[in-house]
């Protein structure tokens, strides 16, 4: 049992949210089962949202959903819906990590509030091009993917 676990006195149930129009790019070679694996390793998958714009691809879609991935689409900014929705569930209760993947510095509010309200944070970026420090600095822990 890891020591946050400890800590709660039951598993860990963690939050993913990923930031898909910031991830999903040619230049970054995201596996999405990878990032499950990620979850995984924090306690109990809880949450496990994708965010996407409206010229997401159905390919991605599906991947995503055959993945356990809810998929989340919006009409609007993207990093909105995440942000909040992650806010919501951390100060909800309904989960004890958030992870973020995204390398954008807009989410370090998101951390700091899951921080301070106790939870624990990761930040995961889809490589070293363009990763937010912000963001990274923010988190209790930071994952570099590739």
């Amino acid at each position: 049992m890891k020591l946050f676990e400890r800590l709660l006195g039951r598993e860990t149930r963690v939050g993913i949210f990923v930031d898909g129009p910031n991830v999903f790019r040619p230049e970054f070679d995201v596996d999405l089962d990878e990032l499950r694996t990620l979850a995984r390793e924090e306690g109990t998958v809880a949450l496990s949202r994708v965010y996407v714009d409206a010229n997401a691809g159905s390919a991605l879609i599906q991947a995503a959903e055959a993945r356990g991935f809810e998929v989340v689409t919006t009409s609007g900014d993207v990093d909105v819906k995440l942000a909040v929705e992650a806010v919501e569930a951390a100060v909800a209760g309904r989960i004890d990590t958030v992870i973020v993947v995204s390398r954008d510095t807009d989410f370090k509010p998101v951390l700091e509030i899951a921080a301070e309200r106790g939870l624990h944070t990761v930040a995961v970026a889809p490589g070293t091009h363009g990763r937010s420090d912000a963001l990274r600095n923010a988190a209790h822990d930071e994952i570099t993917l590739g």
